[in-house]
């Protein structure tokens, strides 16, 4: 296998401006599934950092009391105890629209002034296009005698409400505002990357190039006034990164961004970076056998075309899609947004693939429904990525966004030739919660077929015992067949011009004439 076959070139990333590397080799890359693991590791990693130590992280929204361990610390107790034992700590979080939208304006700001009164510095980051966000969500930590113990989060985890569930999924004791369908601990499913090794300083070069933008944090007089007072607007140099961390394993790591291109761009990307997309583009032209995706929206007909024409292509294609049985409602517009978008991906795909594209999603074992809020594709077995991306075209075009690229050297031994370690484990640690199966019976999944019927019996059994009046015992697995779209009960919740209006995850129109191409 080349690596240049799975992941992108310097010239194919369409981005001259950066200095990112293509990619890097020689890490060790591990799934953290759920926000309670990755909370428990990070709260670990974060009670090591001492003097002269770096902690860095983006955010699309942070709580300061999100709690990392049931006991506690709080995100923002974590993060100022770092400082206050003389750890250099610098944040990015977006500066959201207006709570009355039911986004994270204020809660963003209180972590920001606590991490601000701890000697650390958080800017309050608005330099997107207008109605976009910054949607990345990473955390480094770099230590300054033991570069060995660098580490770098990635994926789709916020550091706030909600995000705390594990794999029983009854959900965060903390828990953020969701439609009543979920209940009061709405169970959250999610997925973050741990990244040691190379890609570490790679990460670092990501966080470097926004922190280092000589645009003002925001351009509104009143915001700019507050956040002076506040000490919300001081950037003070980084210290000059120090050499990558040694090698730690065998995985290559190809880090995948979009950004939007704006009338004053960014100096890191002028033009903007629609890498992402650019990625899904070539790895889905390779694909053969299985695509296996976790996503929070699935819409938009222009995103889902790579998809479609790859199981046009290949008789022997499948594809598995897990997603939110119901939208949630970050925003005035999304539920109805959500249902018309997602009708028509899924009718496209339907129209590609026939029976070989699967839609399920998931609930606990008390049959409250799981939001499905990770981002995940799988592709062959070989191509792995999670990330902050959604499938929708505000993702691949419009946000900014961070998504991480995984292959390794090794072949899985269980698996048809080709098919590599991470990407096969990936899948099957997967597969196996949603199906409620055994570490022992792993190996029945490695077959993209026999995995693919397993997923339909299991869904198709659940199913049947709803309808029946849920009687008799509660058969294995947390999968549902996933409705249809009304599409047409839909459209009459939103006035029909309001249809050619992109309306992303948190409810923020765009008009799609002016998205462009990926």
């Amino acid at each position: 296998m080349r690596i240049q076959d799975w992941f992108l070139t310097t010239e194919e990333r369409g981005n001259p401006a950066t200095e990112l590397e293509p990619w890097s080799s020689g890490n060790d890359v591990r799934p953290l599934v759920h926000g309670a693991t990755y909370f428990a590791e990070l709260n670990a990693r974060l009670e090591r950092l001492g003097k002269d130590d770096l902690l860095l992280f983006a955010d699309w929204r942070g709580d300061p009391d999100e709690r990392l361990t049931p006991d506690g610390p709080s995100v923002g107790a974590a993060m100022s105890a770092a400082a206050e034992r003389g750890a250099l700590v610098r944040g990015l979080i977006w500066r959201s629209h207006l709570d009355l939208l039911r986004f994270s304006s204020a809660e963003n700001r209180h972590l920001g002034e606590a991490i601000e009164a701890a000697g650390g510095q958080a800017l309050l980051d608005t330099r997107t296009r207008t109605g976009g966000s910054h949607h990345q969500k990473f955390v480094i930590l770099r230590h300054d005698r033991e570069p060995e113990e660098d580490v770098a989060f990635v994926g789709g985890i916020d550091l706030c409400h909600s995000r705390r569930d594990d794999a029983t999924h009854l959900g965060d004791p903390q828990a953020a505002p969701m439609p009543g369908v979920y209940g009061p601990r709405p169970p959250w499913h999610d997925v973050q990357l741990s990244l040691h090794g190379p890609a570490v300083a790679q990460v670092e070069e990501v966080f470097c190039e926004r922190w280092e933008d000589p645009a003002p944090e925001t351009r509104a007089p009143l915001r700019r006034l507050r956040d002076h007072f506040g000490h919300l607007d001081d950037a003070p140099p980084l210290p000059r990164p120090g050499p990558p961390p040694p090698r730690a394993g065998n995985h290559h790591v190809q880090l995948l961004r979009t950004y939007p291109a704006m009338r004053r761009g960014y100096p890191f990307a002028p033009d903007g970076e629609r890498s992402i997309a650019r990625a899904y583009s070539k790895v889905l032209a390779r694909a053969r056998s299985l695509v296996y995706l976790e996503d929070q929206y699935l819409w938009s007909t222009d995103v889902i075309e790579p998809f479609a024409h790859a199981l046009e292509r290949e008789p022997g294609l499948r594809m598995i899609v897990v997603v939110p049985r119901h939208p949630d409602q970050d925003g005035w517009l999304a539920g109805p947004a959500s249902l018309i978008g997602r009708a028509d991906a899924l009718r496209r795909l339907s129209q590609a693939g026939g029976d070989r594209v699967a839609i399920y999603d998931l609930e606990n074992h008390q049959g409250t429904p799981v939001y499905v809020h990770a981002k995940v594709c799988v592709v062959d077995d070989v191509w792995a990525s999670v990330g902050s991306d959604n499938v929708n075209l505000r993702s691949w075009t419009y946000d900014s966004e961070l998504s991480c690229a995984v292959l390794d050297e090794e072949e899985d031994p269980r698996a048809p030739e080709g098919a590599l370690r991470f990407a096969r484990d990936l899948r099957l640690t997967l597969m196996a919660e949603h199906l409620d199966w055994p570490a022992d019976r792993l190996d029945e999944l490695c077959d993209p077929a026999t995995a693919f019927q397993a997923f339909a019996r299991s869904a198709a059994a659940l199913e049947t015992w709803h309808t029946s009046g849920r009687t008799g015992p509660r058969p294995e697995g947390r999968l549902r067949p996933h409705p249809a779209p009304h599409l047409s009960y839909a459209k009459k919740q939103m006035a029909l011009p309001l249809y050619r209006i992109a309306v992303d995850p948190d409810g923020r129109p765009r008009d799609l004439r002016r998205s462009g191409g990926f």
